[in-house]
């Protein structure tokens, strides 16, 4: 007699493939759901590999446009970067795994939802958090917290063995190990080029924002446009590819209170950081920005500790959100060797004023006036100082 229906978040890779098999072995019916968020897979491979080991359905969900309009942009809004060098690609992408996947398990009339993120990983925040949040009867099965499973498979050759008893498909060699203080292996990064072997000739792109978000690149050069979101993403993905742009190799802080290291590649990510730091500097004013930019920390850390669908991260979304009314323009950039060069930017709100700050005009600005400005913020240096003099007096 069956326990009942779980939803696991597979992604036909060995970890989930095993789980698969292991949770019918526990007398589950296992519904297997993989989210197309981009990534370079074969899904009818991996529908097929599924079916094979035993899922009662599978379900195959092209969420790409969504991830980009729903969690990318207002991102992109935010400047979002978690410890001043992440730029979060992993942890937006869980929240919206595992809405849809809470949403095949409550169409589905499943009572369990699975994930084959580890005990010690950030991931199994994100996936829980937002199962909570937007299911909070679901009951969760994380294999690798469970004594049996993590004693059972105690690492991947443990898993592999696992899978050859059991027909599952398995990668033909073991994943060889690289320790902390190693380079990473080449053939780590899959959507950037080593920069080093990139086009010798740059490319120089047009992005325009409105309301902080992208809303069409053109290619200078050769005049390709894009101007969808899924488009203009894959597009800037395609070029800070071809690059080597948006590689970075980090010790970061997990949630959890543990250092890991993390190797990310965000090409089209880190163009648009730049493109969008750039207009919004050029159209926001500065005490706004400087509060958006405390926003932006708080935002980047609760969707890096899985938080996206909390009370608090909606309310920083919409105070973000509110600041880019006035961040509209075109940017140009050149992206060339790993790096991206910003060239210039336009824009109808614009609040940089070249005759106010010109040195050849003096326009309706007095420079007497700034005699009393210095002199007003000097009172709190010379009264620090007066008391720095007074203390060393005593000594």
């Amino acid at each position: 007699m069956s326990k009942g229906t779980v939803v696991l978040a597979y992604s036909g890779g060995l970890d989930t493939s095993c789980i698969l098999v292991w949770l019918k072995e526990q007398g589950y019916d296992v519904i297997a759901y993989l989210a197309n968020i981009g990534q370079d897979e074969d899904f009818d491979e991996a529908r097929l590999k599924a079916e094979k080991l035993g899922a009662k359905k599978v379900f195959i969900e092209d969420l790409r446009g969504e991830f980009v309009e729903e969690f990318i942009w207002p991102s992109v809004q935010a400047n979002a970067i978690y410890e001043d060098r992440y730029l979060l690609g992993t942890s937006v992408a869980r929240p919206c795994i595992a809405r849809r996947q809470v949403q095949i398990a409550q169409r589905e009339g499943a009572q369990y939802v699975s994930h084959g993120a580890t005990g010690k990983g950030n991931d199994q925040v994100r996936f829980e958090l937002t199962c909570y949040a937007l299911y909070p009867e679901v009951k969760i099965i994380s294999p690798w917290r469970i004594p049996e499973f993590f004693n059972r498979f105690r690492g991947r050759k443990d898993l592999m063995e696992y899978a050859n008893e059991h027909d599952i498909p398995v990668p033909v060699t073991p994943k060889a190990p690289w320790s902390m203080d190693t380079h990473a292996p080449v053939d780590l990064y899959l959507m950037t080029k080593n920069p080093e072997d990139s086009p010798n000739t740059p490319d120089v792109l047009e992005i325009e924002f409105l309301k902080g978000v992208p809303i069409k690149v053109t290619n200078v050069v050769d005049g390709k446009a894009k101007d969808s979101p899924l488009e203009i993403f894959s597009y800037l993905n395609e070029i800070g590819g071809k690059h080597g742009v948006g590689r970075i190799d980090i010790v970061e802080n997990r949630f959890i209170g543990m250092k890991s290291r993390g190797i990310y590649e965000t090409p089209g990510g880190t163009i648009l950081y730049q493109a969008h730091l750039d207009i919004e500097t050029f159209t926001m004013d500065k005490e706004v920005r400087r509060i958006k930019q405390g926003l932006g920390i708080t935002f980047s850390e609760l969707i890096y500790n899985g938080f996206w669908f909390s009370p608090e991260c909606a309310f920083v979304r919409d105070c973000i959100a509110r600041s880019q009314e006035n961040v509209e323009g075109k940017v140009q950039l050149s992206v060339f060797k790993g790096q991206v060069y910003m060239l210039g930017r336009e824009s109808p709100k614009s609040l940089y004023n070249e005759e106010l700050v010109s040195m050849d005009v003096q326009g309706d600005y007095d420079p007497c006036d700034a005699s009393g400005f210095i002199k007003i913020n000097a009172v709190r240096l010379r009264e620090h100082h007066r008391l720095q003099g007074l203390s060393g007096s005593k000594k």
